[in-house]
């Protein structure tokens, strides 16, 4: 009810205008828009600007290079064909996407069964299966590196060699096999069902049907292991070490710098050409990403 006084025996309405009370919800509106996105757009630059930063150093000339400048005098692109013209840069690249290529195809492929049997099969030990797979999860890998190291290097003479690192991953990965499992929770059942119905065999079923649903998930799976190849410096630093032919990017970036520790230009263009193969594969498949992990916190 609208409260009134009366004033020389005329009642006087004391509520606001209707105009005024819709511009005022439209200046709160605006006033909370403004917060949020300045909000956003700090948040931005606090993680764009060191990338920022880095890129504009490694246009410039070794003189300028971290001095107060904070944009190049002049544009020294070519500081790139010198990181590449480095010994071993391009060995060092190659190795790089040796390791994180295979590495995570054969998690992929190793980690899809495993995931579709403990989130679709029901059978004795199931529980437990999954109990151990977390546990593996749980299980730093400096734990096992001593009895490890010393089966690849002296038992199998595989050391100064990728393939300790590599050959492995064929045997599945816990954190991949659990997160596909928990994606596979949210395929319905009706789905598996009918396809056994029609004839399909299990390999069947999850090659033409699960497969196919389960993209997203395995999107995730395949981006997550390929950053961890890709920026894995203790598993390199560990088998490499004596072979310099061996090493990956990230590994290889000590030994650069260490050689050209007074050019912060070469430096920063080698960072930027070892970021920019996962800043691209992250900017064409985050859709997949986002909604790999999302779904997978959905059924448990």
């Amino acid at each position: 009810m609208s409260s009134s006084v009366s004033t020389l025996g005329r009642p006087v309405d004391t509520e606001p205008p209707a105009g005024a009370a819709a511009g005022s919800a439209r200046r709160r509106a605006l006033l909370h828009w403004i917060a949020v996105h300045s909000l956003g757009v700090a948040a931005a630059l606090f993680f764009v600007l060191p990338f920022v930063f880095i890129l504009l150093t490694s246009l410039m000339n070794d003189q300028q290079a971290l001095t107060r400048d904070l944009t190049p005098n002049s544009w020294h692109w070519d500081n790139y064909v010198r990181v590449f013209e480095t010994p071993g840069f391009l060995d060092w690249w190659k190795n790089s996407l040796l390791y994180a290529g295979l590495g995570t195809a054969l998690v992929v492929v190793s980690s899809v069964p495993v995931a579709y049997a403990l989130a679709k099969f029901r059978f004795r030990g199931r529980h437990l299966s999954l109990l151990l797979v977390i546990s593996m999860m749980m299980l730093p890998p400096q734990v096992i590196i001593i009895p490890m190291y010393l089966f690849w290097a002296k038992q199998m003479d595989l050391s100064g060699t990728l393939w300790p690192l590599i050959v492995p991953m064929a045997f599945g990965d816990a954190f991949a096999i659990f997160l596909l499992r928990q994606f596979l929770l949210t395929i319905p059942n009706e789905y598996i069902e009918a396809a056994r119905i029609d004839g399909c065999g299990e390999l069947r079923t999850l090659l033409k049907v699960v497969l196919p649903m389960a993209k997203p998930g395995i999107a995730a799976v395949a981006l997550f292991q390929f950053f961890y190849c890709w920026n894995d410096y203790f598993g390199p630093q560990i088998y490499t070490s004596d072979n310099p032919a061996a090493y990956t990017l990230s590994y290889g970036l000590e030994s650069f710098k260490g050689a050209h520790h007074t050019d912060w230009n070469l430096t920063m263009a080698a960072t930027v050409l070892v970021m920019a193969p996962v800043i691209l594969v992250f900017f064409f498949a985050q859709k997949a990403f986002v909604e790999g992990v999302t779904l997978t916190g959905v059924k448990g």
